[in-house]
């Protein structure tokens, strides 16, 4: 009988990233309740389904309609073992009590954009040569709300736009193409993937390095308009609220911005206590709330990179949520 990876692999191109360790470090089984707080396409939520058979239960979370719809073809034959919620993952603690769950018993978060989402130019955030005069500056996870990237660029001034393309960007020139992109708008906006790419150009961003620089602007529009740190910060904080004592949350991370703070609440929760060094005595009060199961990052094999590219940048973390202290 074909294991949960193999079943994925024949109904679909788009491979969940790090499956088997992922199943492994959430601890899987009959009888337990999951949170996928990014259902995608659905592989990973439906390897949990299966793996939990047959009582298990799964709450899956998702912004884009679409994979809701797709995710949930996929997810019929698990009927009402699995609730579809159609909002961010950072609602989780809201959404869980409307559907009258009071904890859970693992979270799975694999962040960034989806590859089905890549793959479609007219979401826009397909930033390639070959598709960008079809590909709108949109970005938005969830298409009915925020404001999509064009508006973005046609609206923010140029401190705001440097600091977007700086601190989500990570990129030397977020100076430059913030002014030159202010200046390019006064005669006309910027719609399109190629519109973008043409001032990228002509402002001379990343010019002798290896990797297309319109991977990195596109990075920093893309967590912008979805305020996806702003999101991962109150997801995270969800998640520990949410699981049960003994419960485990698992954390996919494909770029530095959202490991870093992935690893920075596990160490902090893993802690507990928050005062300064040199004080004698706790004052604060926290206790550790949780016992981190990867003290560094996991990352995929070379198998697994030359079957999934997308897996290659990806960083594994997992936690585990320690009992009330007395």
């Amino acid at each position: 009988m074909p294991g949960p990876g193999q079943a994925l692999q024949d109904r679909t191109h788009h491979l969940p990233v790090l499956l088997e360790p992922c199943l492994a470090h959430l601890a899987v089984a009959p009888g337990r309740v999951f949170v996928d707080g990014t259902l995608g396409d659905g592989g990973h939520a439906e390897a949990i389904l299966e793996r939990s058979a047959p009582d298990g239960r799964l709450i899956a979370f998702d912004r884009d309609p679409d994979a809701l719809t797709i995710a949930g073809e996929r997810l019929a034959p698990f009927g009402d073992r699995v609730a579809f919620v159609h909002a961010s993952f950072a609602d989780m603690t809201e959404e869980l009590a409307r559907l009258d769950i009071a904890s859970v018993d693992g979270v799975l978060l694999d962040l960034g954009v989806s590859s089905r989402q890549i793959d479609e130019p007219e979401r826009g955030f397909r930033f390639g040569a070959d598709t960008a005069d079809h590909t709108p500056l949109d970005m938005r996870m969830d298409p009915q709300a925020g404001l999509a990237a064009a508006d973005l660029l046609a609206t923010y001034s140029s401190p705001a736009l440097e600091q977007v393309l700086r601190e989500y960007g990570e990129f030397p020139g977020a100076r430059r193409l913030a002014r030159a992109i202010t200046e390019t708008r006064r005669d006309a906006p910027l719609r399109t993937a190629a519109d973008l790419r043409r001032v990228i150009r002509a402002a001379g961003i990343g010019r002798g390095r290896k990797h297309d620089p319109a991977t990195l602007v596109f990075q920093a529009l893309r967590i912008a308009v979805n305020d996806e740190m702003g999101a991962l910060d109150a997801g995270l904080e969800a998640a520990v609220d949410v699981l049960a004592p003994g419960g485990r949350i698992c954390v996919l991370a494909y770029h530095s911005l959202e490991d870093r703070r992935v690893k920075r609440l596990f160490q902090r929760e893993e802690k507990g206590c928050i005062c300064p060094p040199k004080d004698p005595v706790c004052a604060c009060g926290r206790k550790p709330r949780l016992k981190r199961l990867t003290k560094r990052p996991e990352g995929a094999d070379e198998v697994e990179v030359r079957a999934n590219p997308r897996a290659r940048s990806a960083r594994l973390r997992a936690a585990e949520r320690l009992p009330e202290a007395a």
